[in-house]
């Protein structure tokens, strides 16, 4: 079968072309605005990319085409459309699907999928699942909506099913909408017989009108799991615990509270694992933050239901490498008295970056100091929905930096708080100039954006370099 994906270079997207790819179909894609590291992942691949969505791809002619959620019926200011291919398969009446719905049909069908949902943390937390599931030889299918740097590449098929036992399926679940023409969740399609409900917040302002419509979602989900099911819960959120209390039919575990299934005790870079107060494993690596820790414990739990003890999870989770843009060193530039050393983190949310800064300072001791460089990118940020919470997320920061480019509400007015220690810039090139007029020997440089951030690291890296 020949699959044409539109909207191909986002996380969940490529990492579906690359599954495609694996199963034996041609694939071909197109997207704009492409960056690293899916654009390197789909090259190396030989998935041809094209540039836009120009009705001319409809020469290609596949038997089907797959729609990511990028695409949308919107008219420029002219009146003429957006996405011009979209148009045109609809005129002509031909085949498309969501990606969420093809991926459930055609790769999740007939397997035990263990799906990761939440705010924060589904990224890393399905990326320590997969390499837990991995180190006990099971060899797990998995979808990562990032690059776990144990395996090197976002997705991969796995070992198939056989007679004696379903074949594992790792998936990082998202709440937000499947496509244009199905407003459900993505995580609704991927029926779970495992599902991980790792914390909830309000977030994508830009699609839930408050919280309890993400709930509500959430709570499809919990349906979605068979009574042999199992659902792993965060303890300590009150918001889950309402999604629950509204039906669930399936075994819960919890973790992360004082009376929960799986606790942890000790610092987060090595805490002992208690599962219903008695200790079961020891992890010990080189994460560090609180948030971290929860996600080790969700993953146990979630490797537990599939016959993984907890003990061999610690021992594999000494092993994690952590995935790519999760707290990534980027480089580090020699000075006389200790190097800068500058960070790329995928933080965008408040509580994100409050957790991401904290962990930071957790590693690095209260000596050091920190320069959080971030870019308020996502609907929810650019609609300033949580604008408020900025200076409460930076906190642990000694100094902070906001890219403003495309903000409709006023950066400098909302981080007045922080006084001289906050500083907004325009463009990129205007806040890697600030931050090179403040950084010092030993500093850490911490990026933060779930975009590309205009290249910044290099920019910051050239830039504390130059004479």
């Amino acid at each position: 079968m020949h699959i044409h994906i539109l909207g191909i270079c986002g996380t969940f997207m490529g990492g579906l072309a690359a599954l495609a790819r694996e199963a034996g179909h041609k694939v071909t894609g197109c997207d704009a605005g492409v960056y690293p590291p899916m654009s390197d992942q789909l090259r190396a691949l030989g998935i041809e990319l094209i540039e836009g969505f120009d009705a001319a791809q409809l020469a290609l002619k596949p038997d089907l085409y797959v729609i990511g959620n990028v695409v949308s019926r919107a008219r420029t200011a002219d009146g003429t459309p957006k996405f011009p291919l979209m148009e045109a398969i609809m005129e002509a009446g031909l085949a498309y699907t969501s990606g969420p719905q093809w991926l459930a049909e055609h790769v999740l069908q007939g397997r035990h999928v263990l799906a990761v949902a939440g705010t924060h943390g589904k990224t890393t937390t399905t990326s320590m699942l997969a390499w837990i599931l991995e180190a006990a030889g099971l060899t797990p299918g998995f979808l990562v909506g990032g690059v776990p740097m144990n395996f090197g590449v976002s997705a991969r098929l796995g070992q198939a099913s056989d007679s004696a036992s379903r074949a594992l399926f790792v998936i990082e679940a998202d709440e937000y909408d499947t496509a244009f023409f199905d407003k459900r969740s993505k995580f609704v399609h991927y029926r779970p017989r495992t599902a991980v409900l790792n914390n909830l917040e309000f977030d994508h302002a830009d699609i839930f009108d408050d919280l309890a419509a993400i709930e509500r979602q959430f709570h499809h989900l919990v349906r979605t799991v068979p009574a042999s099911g199992r659902v792993v819960v965060n303890g300590l959120e009150e918001s889950l615990s309402r999604v629950l209390n509204t039906g669930c039919w399936s075994e819960v575990r919890s973790f992360g509270a004082a009376v929960s299934d799986f606790t942890a005790q000790g610092e987060p870079d090595h805490f002992e694992v208690l599962q219903q107060g008695r200790s079961v494993a020891q992890v010990q690596w080189a994460l560090s933050g609180v948030h971290n820790q929860l996600n080790a414990l969700a993953a146990i739990a979630a490797a537990e239901h599939v016959g993984v003890a907890p003990a061999l999870a610690a021992q594999a989770l000494g092993r994690f490498e952590n995935v790519r843009r999760r707290m990534e060193v980027r480089g580090q530039v020699p000075r006389a008295g200790g190097a800068i050393t500058v960070y790329d983190d995928f933080a965008h949310h408040p509580t994100a970056i409050r957790t991401t800064v904290d962990g930071l300072r957790r590693k690095i001791g209260p000596q050091a100091r920190i320069l959080a460089v971030f870019e308020p990118r996502s609907n929810t940020m650019k609609l300033g929905t949580m604008k408020s919470q900025l200076p409460w997320s930076l906190e642990d920061a000694d100094l902070a930096f906001c890219h403003s480019g495309g903000l409709g509400w006023d950066a400098r007015a909302v981080l007045a708080p922080m006084g001289e220690r906050a500083q907004v810039g325009d463009t990129v090139a205007e806040v890697v100039q600030q931050v090179v007029r403040q950084a010092r020997a030993g500093d850490h440089v911490l990026c933060m954006s779930n975009g590309s951030f205009g290249g910044i690291h290099e920019q910051l890296i050239a830039a504390l370099k130059a004479p």
